[in-house]
């Protein structure tokens, strides 16, 4: 790159192929006596609102995209890069400089820069990233800006953008997309169709790539999978093997995933938790989660205890991991949210209408006892750090506790499911959940809150815990000395876990 000072003689002038009232405009109009230091002045002039509306009367827009057409060689880029900045700073928020970039054909020049000058066999990754952010300030202005944008690009350029592996593009390309579909629903319907998946496929590799997970990335795959209804359909893309559907599970023929897929479900799953109170479920993204757990419960090694929390490094057993937690903030999101919709509530009880409550405890049923009871049992019986015929072990640490945190949050203040979880003989099992396991971090406190989910407002379920007391079928004194205990209310007779202290 050529970093002298280039001033504006005739000899210049020609070398560059620029037009001279160009060049002089640009001088003029930023009180500069060359080309680089005038670009560098409208930078800093555009930064400031003040600055874009002062401009926006000079036809800038207008001279740059001049000099933009002039300087479509890779020997001047520097000079294309301090171009495309004074652009995307004059399109950021001002109409009237983004009404001058749709006249004179902006995103067609900025397009051919990016594909000429940008996507060379060594990218070069500034002139694309900044000729993004630009576009995505001028498609932020809705409308004909939008069309404008996604006609340019979609889908050949898109894709060819998507596939270099580039955090500095990838989050600008994000915003670009999600700006032209926001309130668009054509395209966010191209996106997923046959020519818009394979894009969405390369975004989600050079995240996984490179660690990306921005604010752009996020809102596009709210948008899509969370709100929408696109997550199967992206996640088993993201599958180079064929998939097969049996009674709702996705199985595929190599029984594997791939890297990709549990990074998408840790972005939904930070979505999720970090706006747990704001973001309406689709009932299709709820029910595809659920398919996902199950296909994923199907292929994992549960002979392996697991040492570690999420990311374990294994796709199956962090696919099965977020899943699960997933699900258990879906299920949150109806007694969390300040903004209680009938839709919410909905999602949770499509899930257990689908069978979640069953399979979950079917899980927990199967499991190796927690590190408590299993220390308490005898040495013959199970000897630690291996596993019997008849027990599974926790794929990483913290997957009884998810389970046990979907089944307390499903429970709360539902009775339908206070009552499943009854009839089911859950009741026993989940007590038995409420005692520190090594394995589950916090599980104690999990298992106390889906007891008390299941006990509120229930007399039968209370009378359940009451007659296994009588029968010597808990173990009572053994919750005492964890520091709960059965209480049973003299009057009403009716009984609940409380804290022994």
């Amino acid at each position: 790159m050529d970093d002298k000072v280039v001033t504006v003689d005739d000899q210049i002038v020609a070398e560059l192929t620029i037009p001279e009232n160009v060049a002089k405009e640009l001088l003029l109009v930023s009180n500069s006596s060359s080309l680089e230091t005038a670009l560098e002045k409208l930078i800093d002039l555009s930064k400031e609102e003040g600055g874009r509306l002062d401009l926006s009367s000079k036809n800038v827009v207008t001279t740059v995209l001049r000099l933009c057409q002039s300087l479509s060689s890779f020997s001047y880029r520097y000079l294309l890069l301090l171009s495309l900045k004074v652009l995307r700073n004059l399109c950021a928020g001002e109409i009237r400089n983004q009404n001058e970039f749709l006249q004179q054909r902006g995103v067609e020049i900025v397009v051919d820069v990016i594909m000429l000058v940008g996507l060379t066999p060594d990218p070069d990754c500034m002139i694309i990233r900044v000729g993004l952010q630009l576009l995505g300030n001028y498609s932020v202005g809705g409308g004909e800006r939008q069309w404008d944008v996604w006609y340019q690009l979609f889908p050949h350029k898109f894709l060819k953008i998507a596939r270099v592996r580039s955090q500095e593009i990838c989050d600008p390309l994000c915003m670009v997309i999600y700006t032209c579909c926001d309130g668009t629903d054509g395209h966010l319907t191209d996106l997923c169709s046959e020519q818009g998946l394979p894009i969405l496929i390369e975004i989600l590799r050079t995240a996984s790539a490179v660690g990306l997970k921005e604010v752009w990335l996020k809102l596009l795959l709210s948008k899509l999978c969370i709100e929408g209804s696109n997550i199967s359909l992206i996640f088993f893309k993201l599958h180079s093997y064929p998939s097969v559907e049996n009674n709702g599970v996705v199985t595929h023929v190599a029984d594997q995933f791939v890297i990709e897929q549990p990074y998408l479900l840790s972005i939904l799953s930070e979505l999720l938790n970090e706006r747990v109170e704001h973001i309406v479920v689709s009932q299709d993204f709820a029910r595809s989660i659920f398919g996902i757990l199950k296909s994923a419960s199907g292929v994992v090694d549960f002979s392996i205890r697991g040492k570690s929390d999420l990311p374990v490094g294994s796709a199956p057993i962090d696919v099965l991991g977020y899943s699960l937690i997933i699900l258990r903030d879906i299920c949150a999101s109806d007694h969390l949210s300040r903004y209680k919709e009938e839709s919410s509530k909905d999602v949770v009880d499509i899930l257990v209408s689908s069978g979640l409550i069953e399979f979950l405890l079917n899980l927990l049923r199967d499991l190796e006892p927690p590190t408590t009871i299993r220390k308490a049992m005898k040495q013959d019986q199970i000897k630690e750090g291996t596993i019997s015929s008849s027990f599974r072990c926790c794929p990483y640490q913290g997957f009884r506790r998810d389970i046990v945190a979907i089944l307390g949050n499903c429970a709360y203040r539902r009775r339908h499911v206070q009552d499943e979880i009854r009839d089911k003989n859950g009741i026993l099992l989940l007590l038995q959940q409420c005692v520190v396991d090594e394995d589950n971090p916090f599980l104690r406190e999990w298992g106390v809150w889906c007891v008390r989910n299941l006990l509120e407002g229930n007399a039968e379920n209370q009378g359940a815990i009451t007659d296994l007391e009588l029968q010597g079928t808990v173990d009572v004194p053994e919750l005492v000395r964890l520091g709960l205990r059965v209480e049973v209310d003299p009057v009403t007779r009716r009984t609940k876990l409380v804290n022994a202290s």
